[in-house]
């Protein structure tokens, strides 16, 4: 489990290091970063669910922390997924607006001979669109924070959840130790008492046989 564990760790950094070059990927070669960002989340969650089963056949022992440390990664690569989609979106309405407004450039003006008609209901409409279209995106970064916050909080937790369980084993094996000490001492003073009973019985008798 611990290698299984410990390369899924290295491909969730990766991809980490992989987001950042969203960003700076031009049009052509976006799409290409992003499907190679999803393949390698997909296969993290591919490991995620080989590392559940094996985290259920650890020791008793050290059955907790292995699931608490297949959850964080878990955690993890899901904020990254999130990322990933919030970024596409993103994308998609930029590109949309994009198109719209290469659309209005190049449409063409009807004249007359006395006047020239212009559009102006489908450019109110278009302007409409495009103030929708950033309420919406404004709506989708909130909403994506949220979740973000949320995942690090879930983190923060169940950080104090793990050093609580830590505790609690630490104070499990205290316990143990001192019952274990506990058990010898009474088993000791069990065959103190008997030699001390014995002894008195011999030195009983041995007074009653001077006396007499």
């Amino acid at each position: 489990m611990e290698g299984l564990y410990h390369h899924t760790n290295k491909q969730v950094h990766e991809v980490q290091s992989y987001m950042g070059r969203l960003e700076t990927s031009d049009k052509e070669s976006v799409h290409l970063v992003e499907n190679e960002i999803q393949a390698r989340i997909d296969n993290i969650f591919s490991n995620l669910e080989r590392l559940e089963i094996l985290s259920s056949k650890e020791p008793p022992n050290k059955r907790q922390n292995a699931k608490l440390r297949v959850d964080q990664l878990k955690y993890d690569v899901q904020h990254l997924q999130t990322a990933l989609r919030n970024f596409q979106h993103r994308r998609y309405i930029r590109e949309q607006q994009e198109r719209q407004r290469e659309e209005l450039l190049a449409r063409t003006f009807t004249t007359n001979d006395s006047d020239t008609t212009i559009p102006i209901d489908e450019t109110l409409q278009f302007n409409e669109s495009l103030q929708n279209a950033h309420r919406g995106m404004d709506d989708l970064i909130g909403s994506g924070t949220n979740i973000l916050q949320g995942l690090r909080d879930q983190r923060v937790t169940l950080k104090g959840t793990h050093k609580k369980i830590l505790d609690v084993a630490n104070m499990l094996g205290l316990s143990n130790t001192v019952m274990r000490l506990i058990e010898k001492r009474a088993f000791q003073d069990k065959y103190f008492m008997i030699g001390g009973m014995i002894l008195t019985c011999v030195i009983m008798f041995l007074v009653v046989q001077y006396l007499t």
